[in-house]
């Protein structure tokens, strides 16, 4: 039995994960923000919850997703959305508070391993996993492992501009990373909402705009094919780059049964190939993806 834990920004969830992909225990609480001392309690107490549920006879190994991930030049955390993680030896502050080995992965990589070990990318060699969510995060599975690259940023395509830009879309809007442009500010959920409310005034979330598109609302049907074109445009840079076995969504945006029709008749326009035969699919695990990929951070029988 291995733990998972999903460490977001408004909450915590952590299953005991056997080694048949079955979930034995589960449990979500509310995270603590700007606190990373309470953070670190709080995933403690909720391993031994889990682990207690579970009924485990002797500790677990602990596989954790952050929103961020640890510096091979510091060995503290970088490029958390979470600020108050960043700078922190937090692989080794859980494990001095678990008293066991702790691996700790980014979140868009514990979204790619979940989906490519028992998913919508099983069976396939090389898995791109998205998450179109408040952000736009990546992750490359290669042969049933993270790729990781020796800066830890492989798969992070959100902060590469937006590929082939129209005159419309420069400068691009300013993102979080103090860069202008980046992809994520254009195809993310919150990049999405945001390219709406600049065409119309209408301060609305994901799920209503698409409701609104349905409905026959044409401000809402324009900003859905500018986000269609967008992600076919961001995809098909991924496709010449690696050339991924398939490419599995997740997020909130996943959940618009439109873009596994749209995206890839539009992204051959731009995939340097004659024929693009590359699947576009939906995660399997929805809002469990993060979490269980977490706890695939351990293989079977490894701990």
């Amino acid at each position: 039995m291995r733990i998972g834990v999903d460490l977001g920004g408004s909450k915590i969830e952590a299953i005991a994960l056997a080694d048949d992909g079955a979930i034995r225990a589960r449990r979500r609480i509310n995270a603590p923000r700007d606190d990373y001392a309470y953070t670190i309690r709080a995933i403690r107490d909720l391993v031994m919850q889990i682990e207690q549920e579970a009924g485990a006879t002797r500790p677990s190994p602990v596989g954790i997703g952050i929103p961020g991930t640890i510096s091979p030049a510091t060995g503290l955390v970088k490029n958390a959305n979470s600020v108050w993680l960043i700078g922190h030896a937090m692989d080794h502050d859980l494990q001095a508070a678990l008293q066991r080995p702790v691996r700790l992965g980014n979140d868009a990589n514990c979204f790619a391993l979940s989906e490519a070990s028992d998913g919508a990318g099983a069976g396939y060699r090389s898995v791109f996993g998205v998450i179109l969510g408040t952000g736009c995060g990546g992750g490359i599975v290669v042969d049933g492992k993270c790729l990781l690259g020796p800066n830890a940023i492989a798969g992070e395509w959100g902060h590469n501009p937006l590929p082939w830009p129209e005159q419309n879309e420069l400068p691009g809007q300013l993102c979080y990373c103090g860069l202008h442009g980046c992809t994520e500010t254009w195809i993310s959920g919150t990049g999405f909402e945001a390219d709406f409310a600049r065409a119309t005034g209408q301060q609305l979330k994901s799920p209503a705009i698409a409701a609104l598109a349905e409905q026959g609302d044409a401000a809402a049907e324009a900003a859905l094919l500018r986000l269609e074109n967008r992600l076919a445009r961001a995809l098909a840079a991924v496709l010449n780059l690696l050339d991924p076995d398939v490419v599995v969504l997740g997020g909130g945006l996943s959940n618009l049964d439109r873009l596994y029709e749209s995206v890839p008749l539009l992204w051959t326009r731009w995939a340097f190939s004659d024929h693009v035969v590359t699947p576009l699919r939906r995660n399997q695990h929805g809002d469990s993806s993060g979490v269980r990929g977490a706890a695939w951070l351990w293989a079977i029988g490894e701990a």
